[in-house]
């Protein structure tokens, strides 16, 4: 399973290639360097939607607070049921 995890940019470096545009992206406090080439249009302050270090598309602020709720709530269904068996 593949999942996307939404982040606010707090910072943008600066780059001439477009192809190496980064930013730090906070995920509820860590904050992680992120390759912003496929969201050119994204600022500081808004939300991108992550997967594998690669930002994929701007998302709206409630909407990425939500989605980050529901993670944190699988987070803690796993804590009270205890983690699924390896297959």
């Amino acid at each position: 399973m593949c999942l996307a995890v939404p982040g606010k940019i707090v910072s943008i470096q600066p780059s001439d290639d477009p192809l190496f545009k980064s930013g730090n992206v906070s995920f509820d406090g860590i904050v992680r360097e992120v390759n912003l080439a496929a969201v050119p249009e994204a600022r500081v302050g808004e939300y991108v939607l992550v997967h594998v270090g690669m930002a994929l598309n701007v998302v709206d602020e409630a909407e990425a607070l939500r989605t980050l709720e529901y993670l944190k709530e699988i987070d803690e269904l796993n804590n009270d049921i205890g983690e699924p068996p390896q297959i």
